[in-house]
């Protein structure tokens, strides 16, 4: 049995994942900055799509809790896009610093919409390190292969999400990140990723234009 609508929403955001300046090396924590921007963006536009798909989630700690398990997804996602593309220590060296800076940004939104946290309670910040040093070996025990994450991962960032919505979604939720909204968003971060990475030089926009229609 389908969810009426389920899976009708497409994405409709352009991401800019190319750097200025073309032809160099850049660092992990360079990588990893340019990086968390697209990360935040590829989860706000999935959040965007389940609302826009009737479900609820409501801005609030509900919007702030689906949005810390999207991201923490996509971490480990992209900690297996990069295995074969970076030294292990330049791997450890961009997980890390990526993990911290989209700490930053969630962290700046959280308090700025649900205020600081109360006394004695970890920051927003160190709340949802704590989360993905939680989640690690759990998304570990996944495989990744050429089309990318496989049943079981997707699956569990499913269920994660389900505990996370109003009873009347339940039913339909883990289909709709399974099959629409995961495999949407990991192609948006394979493309992100290629070309962050990328050291080729860019082409002259007149080129660039005629290619794209631009």
């Amino acid at each position: 049995m389908e969810r009426p609508d389920a899976g009708l929403i497409m994405a409709n955001i352009r991401i800019k994942s190319q750097w200025f300046r073309s032809g160099a090396t850049r660092t992990p924590q360079q990588t990893a900055g340019a990086m968390a921007f697209i990360v935040w963006k590829v989860a706000q536009n999935m959040l965007k799509q389940m609302r826009s798909a009737h479900f609820d989630i409501d801005v609030g700690p509900q919007y702030f809790a689906f949005t810390r398990e999207v991201l923490v997804f996509f971490i480990h996602v992209l900690d297996r896009m990069v295995y074969e593309r970076m030294s292990a220590d330049g791997r450890a060296e961009f997980i890390t610093a990526l993990v911290r800076r989209v700490a930053e940004v969630l962290q700046d939104n959280e308090d700025t919409l649900l205020g600081m946290p109360a006394a004695g309670q970890p920051s927003h910040h160190d709340g949802f390190i704590d989360l993905f040093n939680e989640l690690a070996s759990h998304y570990a025990k996944f495989g990744y292969g050429p089309k990318g994450p496989d049943f079981a991962f997707v699956r569990y960032l499913g269920h994660r999400i389900e505990g996370l919505m109003p009873e009347k979604d339940r039913h339909w939720v883990v289909d709709q990140v399974m099959a629409i909204e995961v495999p949407e968003a990991v192609q948006m971060l394979q493309r992100a990723i290629q070309d962050v990475l990328s050291t080729e030089p860019r082409a002259p926009r007149a080129t660039r234009a005629a290619t794209t229609g631009d």
